[in-house]
């Protein structure tokens, strides 16, 4: 009995040890959390996609308190919320936030199933990463889409499709969010987050080049007709020094290009695209024909040698 008991009076005294120990770390060791928080958490979209650049919605939340308490939270966005989310989140914090252009996801390849034809069949894991992973795919071209489309799998929002007819994905502007979880899944690159531009008639403006082929001209024609092949005559139209051409391929740059559509005209393979139809320029008209040489004015005749008169 003596023994029981002692036990118990043992095991006592070790837990109130443990607890008084619990309590004392409890209490030097707390992390306060910001009243603000839970606030700024439910202001948020809760997608937690990532795309803001943070851990989900509360590491972006816990990032906004941060920057709140050090007077700034420029450079901070929410791409799901969009600009009416962040002005709300401004709110509760105090703070004022820049107005963010509205962006979208772009597919850069514009190598359809006419345009770019299969020359091998792939029989294995029907993914994006793993035809990369095993060459080219099965055209001859080894930057363009692979189709399979890991892109349509990592949208949360279903703003992305496979087109059946040419085998492209295809981005709802409606439904993106720009939040860049496509652009991660490819394999290939060849999604870019870029501005939706100027809307006009309730048609967003904007121009790129629908192409990352990296190949020399003759190559990267030969294995698909809408390649970019660096001939720089878009470069040479561009009035606003939009454009640039690295490695056989150009890039327009979105924060100089005023979508004018010089280059989209120019382009000989039709791999520069522009978001509206553009208008059917007139033919220039031949410069008028230099009228008719006139007859040359009539000279007085001459005289017969003999014939004046001498005065006398």
């Amino acid at each position: 009995m003596n023994v029981i008991l002692i036990a118990v009076i043992v095991l006592g005294v070790i837990a109130l040890i443990a607890s008084v120990v619990l309590y004392v770390c409890s209490k030097k060791f707390a992390v306060e959390e910001d009243p603000r928080l839970p606030a700024v958490l439910e202001a948020l979209p809760g997608a937690n996609c990532g795309g803001c650049g943070y851990p989900g919605c509360s590491g972006m939340a816990d990032a906004l308190i941060k920057g709140a308490n050090a007077g700034s939270i420029e450079g901070l966005s929410c791409p799901v919320g969009g600009a009416e989310c962040m002005a709300k989140i401004a709110d509760l914090l105090g703070m004022a936030v820049a107005a963010s252009e509205p962006k979208v996801a772009v597919v850069r390849c514009g190598g359809c199933f006419a345009k770019r034809p299969r020359t091998v069949e792939y029989d294995g894991l029907r993914t994006c990463t793993a035809v990369n992973s095993c060459g080219s795919g099965e055209t001859g071209c080894g930057f363009g889409c692979l189709g399979c489309g890991d892109c349509v799998a990592a949208c949360n929002f279903g703003a992305i499709a496979i087109n059946g007819e040419t085998g492209l994905p295809e981005v709802n502007e409606e439904l993106c969010t720009s939040c860049g979880a496509c652009v991660k899944a490819c394999p290939r690159h060849i999604i870019e987050i870029r501005p939706k531009g100027k809307v006009i008639k309730e048609i967003p403006h904007r121009v790129y080049v629908s192409c990352v082929n990296k190949d020399k001209g003759a190559v990267a024609r030969k294995n698909c007709q809408a390649a970019c092949i660096g001939c720089g005559k878009c470069q040479k139209v561009c009035k606003f020094e939009a454009i640039t051409i690295e490695n056989n391929v150009s890039y327009i740059d979105p924060a100089k290009c005023k979508a004018c559509g010089a280059c989209v005209r120019e382009c000989p393979t039709g791999a520069i695209v522009a978001t509206w139809p553009l208008p059917v320029l007139k033919p220039k008209t031949e410069a008028a024909a230099p009228a008719a040489a006139q007859p040359a004015a009539a000279q007085p005749a001459a005289k017969p040698v003999g014939t004046d008169e001498t005065t006398k």
